[in-house]
């Protein structure tokens, strides 16, 4: 009866803390190769009133959808010229685990819609059981097709971005660690804590990586990702202190 008890009077952790941050800003989900959608995005936000000079951007740019390379130069010539920023996703971490050992982490990828974003390059078809010199040849070929500049311009992607107490990342964050602290696994893939234990310290996530149908701010957490390949709809949030306003395509 006592463990009863204790059940009745248990409560669930509630994030209550308000939207603050230092200025708005505009961050736009999960791309996967969906460029079109992208230009179309970019032209709305350009039209909303009062549009903030920051656009942040959650990762996955590559894969699955057609137009990895497009969306690749168009987000690496913008970041360039406004300053928008622009994280690293798990997708463009398994493309730069490829290009350091293309027939370890080539299969993998290539599952996850690597075949399309070399496709989006000019490059064909690998075969998950090619020999080592084949899944090298790749690796040589997408290089020189990205070139240096995109590749050091992806290497040198961040995995969060901050600002007043709204941040945000890829995936997902641990919520027991503070965001400087984060191993960058839980950033890039996700925690299994992040989606039902509220953060204490007042901090906002905003994330993609996960399909939502519905954008909502709900415990802390703020899910943009609605599955542009698949659904063609790609999502940004325009976000201020007075609210978050959902733009799509």
């Amino acid at each position: 009866m006592r463990f009863l008890s204790q059940l009745i009077g248990y409560r669930r952790p509630v994030f209550n803390a308000p939207l603050q941050p230092e200025d708005p800003f505009v961050v736009v989900g999960d791309i996967h190769g969906c460029d079109g959608l992208l230009a179309q995005l970019l032209e709305r936000v350009a039209m909303v009133p009062q549009c903030p000079d920051q656009l942040v951007f959650v990762g996955d740019y590559i894969d699955r959808g057609e137009h990895s390379a497009e969306v690749l130069f168009r987000l690496q010539a913008l970041s360039q010229s406004t300053g928008a920023i622009c994280l690293m996703g798990n997708h463009e971490q398994m493309m730069l685990d490829f290009l350091e050992n293309p027939a370890k982490n080539g299969p993998r990828w290539l599952r996850y819609g690597g075949l399309q974003t070399l496709a989006s390059f000019g490059l064909g078809h690998i075969a998950e059981a090619a020999p080592d010199e084949t899944w090298q040849a790749a690796r040589d070929d997408l290089r020189r097709a990205m070139g240096p500049e995109l590749e050091f311009w992806i290497r040198s992607l961040p995995v969060y971005w901050r600002s007043g107490n709204m941040a945000v990342v890829h995936a997902g964050a641990d919520p027991q660690v503070r965001l400087s602290e984060q191993e960058r696994r839980s950033l890039l893939w996700g925690h299994p804590d992040f989606p039902r234990t509220p953060r204490r310290d007042g901090l906002w996530v905003i994330h993609g990586h996960t399909i939502v149908d519905r954008i909502a701010a709900e415990q802390g957490r703020i899910g943009i990702d609605t599955g542009a390949y698949a659904t063609g709809r790609l999502s940004a949030a325009f976000v201020s202190a007075a609210d978050v306003e959902i733009l799509s395509t």
